[in-house]
């Protein structure tokens, strides 16, 4: 489309609804994944999710951090060169026990979900589907994103582990 040296840019903004113009805002917007752009998933959604990862072969995993580890940021972000391919800047969620190899059915990965969000009420949590073949996650997204009302958080700081008993209490 070319327009004429008598068309402004001005004129067609008027005739073209230039508020219609504004398509992303960079003020508390942020995005995790696939599906971040839908309204939360429910049980039953995530649970087919989990039916689609089981059936095509892939055993689920679940991850969380806090909000404060969820996100790359310059703070904790280490730059090399250009060339440090495959290089990743704090991607790295704690997984919440092991992937789940052998799992049949999705009440067994909405059971962890639940235990996990009572042992960390304001961390995101995620769930990963693992490729045994390819040996690589090939899915990932949010199944549980902390209220915005939480000021503090429960998860571990960055760098220590937490013992198993203590995720149970």
């Amino acid at each position: 489309m070319s327009f004429s040296s008598s068309t402004s840019y001005w004129a067609m903004a008027g005739t073209t609804g230039e508020k219609d113009m504004k398509v992303w805002t960079p003020i508390d917007n942020q995005k995790f994944e696939t599906f971040s752009y839908l309204p939360p998933l429910s049980d039953g959604d995530i649970a087919k999710q989990v039916d689609f990862i089981i059936r095509n072969g892939l055993s689920p995993c679940l991850e969380f951090a806090s909000k404060e580890t969820s996100t790359v940021s310059n703070d904790s972000t280490v730059r090399f060169t250009g060339s440090a391919a495959g290089y990743y800047d704090n991607r790295y969620w704690s997984m919440w026990k092991l992937p789940m190899f052998g799992c049949t059915d999705a009440s067994q990965v909405l059971n962890e979900v639940a235990e996990c969000r009572r042992a960390y009420p304001s961390c995101y949590i995620r769930l990963a589907a693992f490729d045994s073949v390819k040996q690589a996650q090939v899915m990932s997204f949010l199944v549980r994103k902390p209220g915005l009302a939480t000021a503090t958080s429960s998860c571990p700081p960055a760098g220590r582990w937490l013992a198993p008993q203590a995720r149970r209490t």
